[in-house]
């Protein structure tokens, strides 16, 4: 009978599986080019810079497009080679087409009334202000979106778990972890087969496993008339539940961000200057709307204020990963300045000005009734409690969801302020004597009533 001598074996094996790691890990690594080759490739082929296109693109293209879906205008991910291969346009038609899209489409270019044509006839928003060049950036970031910064903290590499403590990335591990697998297998296969030959050669017969005819896992459920009721029963309680949770949310907004023509950090007005909300809002204290300031209420400050200087420390880490710069900011001014028709240089008003187009972020259903001068001048209710640490904002969000039952959880929990306001004192004495309480909610003052928030 032949020896077989298994270490001799295994030890092939584990060298071999050895040799095809370590030059797998050296390929890979050789390979596999680093993020800043792949950022200066990609910025030296778009002929623009992609970071400065993408705050271009939040700032004027984001209201209407997204890179890769279908919004109000078409996606606009590698628009500039798409329209190159497809139609055979040029970067010029490009310029044409965003400076002044309008004007194409009566001098009757042929793609322009066709883009016309299919989205409803609704020409796209003219930008006469963007140069060739901020073109440029904006398609270089269309082209390639800038890469993330490439300095990382400890605390961001742990939360991606992109690469472990010693610098070797996730797919390397997985891919060292699936070849010794895939040895193990073959050594596996490798010792049945030597084991069948030991056998074989003493005369040790082997008899197969007659193979059991079985029910198709289907049919057996098929049969099983309990389990099948019982699975239609749960889809349809489950299909009822997620239907109900969808249509709940229909109308709610609660974490929604416009972006603004004009950005307007909360953060910078109402936290860092401590400007009161009700300065700019002031209708919020005797009107049922808090109202959006006019122009010449930020004209009070800016006539002074032409550029922003920021905190003496500097910008912060995520200010400048967001691209909120001094700079940023300074722009942002003179786009105030435009609007209002300011004469920077002469300091006066040449009476050229231009509609702010701002983008509501609350919005209640029109069947809902809310007065802000009864919740801010009567009730004192603080700003906050509705909208949220607003002080804390970049971008201003809908921080509550406004739906009915949040409203009415208020109304419940909420105690009215008697002391010192006249408004309450003779409800407040017949209340008290009602309900034998010296605390009194709105809900006890009629706030669950539906005539209180519906015509």
């Amino acid at each position: 009978m032949k020896k077989v001598l298994y270490r001799h074996l295994l030890s092939k094996v584990l060298g071999f599986s050895l040799l095809l790691f370590s030059i797998s890990f050296y390929a890979q690594e050789e390979a596999a080019p680093t993020e800043e080759v792949v950022a200066e490739e990609s910025a030296d082929t778009s002929g623009g810079d992609p970071v400065k296109g993408k705050q271009l693109f939040n700032q004027n293209c984001a209201a209407c497009h997204a890179l890769n879906r279908k919004m109000t205008g078409p996606a606009l991910a590698n628009v500039e080679t798409r329209l190159m291969e497809d139609e055979g346009l040029d970067k010029e038609w490009l310029y044409a087409w965003i400076k002044n899209s309008p004007g194409m489409i009566s001098a009757g270019d042929p793609y322009a009334n066709k883009i016309y044509a299919e989205y409803n006839q609704a020409a796209m928003t003219a930008f006469p202000t963007l140069s060739n060049q901020d073109i440029d950036d904006i398609l270089a970031y269309t082209a390639a979106p800038p890469p993330a910064p490439a300095a990382a903290t400890a605390a961001d590499t742990a939360a991606t778990g992109s690469t472990d403590s010693s610098g070797i990335s996730n797919e390397i591990l997985l891919g060292a972890l699936a070849m010794i697998f895939g040895l193990l297998v073959v050594m596996l296969i490798l010792v049945n087969k030597t084991l069948r030959r030991i056998a074989e050669a003493n005369g040790v017969v082997l008899e197969k496993e007659k193979a059991e005819k079985r029910v198709p896992i289907w049919k057996a459920f098929a049969r099983n008339q309990f389990l099948v009721l019982v699975s239609v029963i749960f889809l349809l309680l489950a299909s009822a539940y997620f239907a109900y949770g969808w249509m709940m949310q229909i109308g709610v907004d609660q974490g929604y961000a416009p972006v603004q023509p004009i950005h307007y950090s909360h953060k910078i007005h109402a936290g860092d200057n401590k400007i009161e909300c009700k300065y700019c809002h002031s209708s919020a204290r005797v009107s049922k709307h808090s109202g959006i300031p006019s122009l010449n209420v930020c004209m009070n400050c800016h006539k002074s204020i032409y550029e922003y200087k920021g905190n003496p420390e500097g910008p912060s880490a995520e200010d400048l990963a967001n691209g909120y710069t001094n700079e940023f900011y300074t722009g942002e001014i003179k786009k105030l300045y435009k609007a209002v028709g300011w004469d920077e240089e002469n300091q006066r008003y040449t009476g050229e000005t231009q509609p702010v187009e701002w983008v509501r972020i609350h919005n209640l259903p029109d069947f809902a009734y809310f007065n802000h001068s009864q919740h801010v001048s009567v009730a004192g209710i603080e700003c906050q409690t509705c909208h949220g640490p607003v002080e804390e904002m970049e971008i201003m969000y809908q921080y509550a969801p406004l739906t009915m039952g949040w409203c009415i959880n208020c109304h419940r929990e909420t105690n009215i302020q008697v002391e010192g306001n006249a408004y309450y004192e003779a409800i407040h004495a017949e209340l008290s004597k009602k309900y034998g309480v010296d605390k009194l909610t709105a809900a006890m003052m009629g706030g669950l009533e539906c005539g209180k928030c519906h015509y």
